[in-house]
């Protein structure tokens, strides 16, 4: 027998539905993949030659366990320059992606029977990641009409005796959408009066296109001292292989999540975080050219879907995702021989009659849509779109 706190969670949706597309194209079917979250352009040359670099010095050893000294120092940086926000070096630790930085914080953070707030829609892996530290995740449902954003009232309302952490997606995976200063200073105020920590996931910071980010640290010192800021160089320098995320925040809790760190994974790959060092400190000329090439693949994804009988989809201010509502198709789906949502149904419809790989909602808590992800070229998107279109016309 296994753990028991592993019958609370599942395996990744996404990974599930990407599994089932890679098969079909293995088979030979050409597959349009909307289910992945990662940047189809390639790393940029000065990280990859600095990654080189590390391994032609040699510098491929066990490092300190929170991170090189020059890394640390190149997110401190960052965080001043582009957040104005100040830490120091003892306030930061390195993690092998952004993923492993939110499960050093829950572990630093959540004892069993704790409750960590989740808004919902939720990227999938946040109530896994509670349960398998013996949390209790506590799941707050959000409005499509109101851009699927926590509401204050919301917050108080979900805020109990046990409750011990917000954990606070910003712009958000799935939903693209992001948090105005106004609502987040909101936010921060009532986690922060009811003694509550704020795990900020910020990886898409660099992916805004209509506003200016709001980092959640940097609303005031108050804010600062119960927030743990997670962030990474996965999307914006697309690096999802090289496995570096970060978290900044007090250094006693830091130095709690080093401990974790420490008896876990020893220390982050070596060359990977000498090509971070590049990719924060160097030239960011890269990002500003990425950005622009998804704000283009956004807008034309998103009047594609407005544009399809029975489809309603809001427009996302930041990230990679579209989060269409598709209920209108719900009653029409063929019958299924195994009770399963409707939103998991209609994604297997899409890629057994479109060939197109979607991540059904449910997934994410919020089984009313459907995610895709944009991240592939505009040919390959008017191409499963055009599937899509089709496909749901069918029905």
């Amino acid at each position: 027998m296994v753990a028991k706190r592993l019958a609370l969670i599942g395996e990744s949706e996404t990974l599930a539905i990407s599994a089932k597309a890679k098969a079909m194209k293995a088979a030979g079917i050409a597959v349009v993949d909307f289910s992945l979250g990662e940047p189809d352009l390639p790393t940029p040359d000065p990280i990859k030659a600095a990654g080189k670099r590390a391994i032609e010095e040699n510098f491929t050893r066990y490092t300190q366990a929170p991170g090189i000294p020059e890394l640390k120092q190149a997110i401190v940086d960052k965080l001043a320059r582009d957040n104005g926000v100040v830490y120091q070096t003892d306030e930061v630790i390195v993690s092998a992606g952004a993923k492993h930085s939110l499960f050093n914080a829950c572990m630093a953070l959540v004892d069993p029977g704790d409750e960590v707030i989740v808004p919902a829609p939720y990227w999938l892996s946040y109530p896994a990641l509670v349960h398998l530290v013996g949390g209790v995740p506590r799941i707050v449902q959000t409005a499509e009409a109101d851009d699927f954003l926590l509401t204050p009232a919301a917050l108080e309302a979900a805020i109990g005796p046990a409750t011990r952490a917000l954990l606070l997606n910003n712009p958000s995976n799935p939903t693209g959408m992001a948090y105005s200063r106004e609502r987040l200073a909101a936010l921060a105020e009532i986690a922060v009066a009811r003694g509550l920590w704020i795990i900020a996931d910020e990886i898409y910071e660099k992916m805004l296109y209509d506003a200016a980010f709001v980092c959640t640290a940097a609303l005031g010192e108050a804010v600062r001292q119960r927030t743990l800021t997670v962030n990474g160089v996965s999307k914006s320098y697309c690096m999802t292989g090289w496995r570096i995320g970060y978290t900044a925040g007090p250094r006693d809790v830091i130095a709690a999540m080093t401990k974790v760190q420490s008896q876990t994974t020893s220390s982050i790959c070596s060359i990977a975080q000498k090509a971070a060092v590049e990719a924060l400190a160097g030239d960011q000329g890269a990002v500003a050219r990425m950005v622009e090439v998804f704000r283009e693949r956004r807008d034309r994804v998103v009047a594609r879907l407005q544009a399809m009988p029975g489809v309603r989809c809001r427009k996302p201010a930041g990230a990679f995702y579209v989060f269409p509502n598709v209920t209108a198709f719900y009653e029409r789906l063929p019958a299924a021989a195994e009770k399963t949502h409707p939103s998991v149904r209609l994604a297997d419809y899409l890629l057994e009659e479109a060939h197109a790989a979607v991540v059904p909602g449910i997934a994410f808590g919020a089984g009313d849509h459907i995610r895709l992800s944009y991240a592939t070229g505009l040919e390959e998107l008017d191409r499963g779109l055009h599937r899509i279109d089709k496909a749901l016309a069918r029905l």
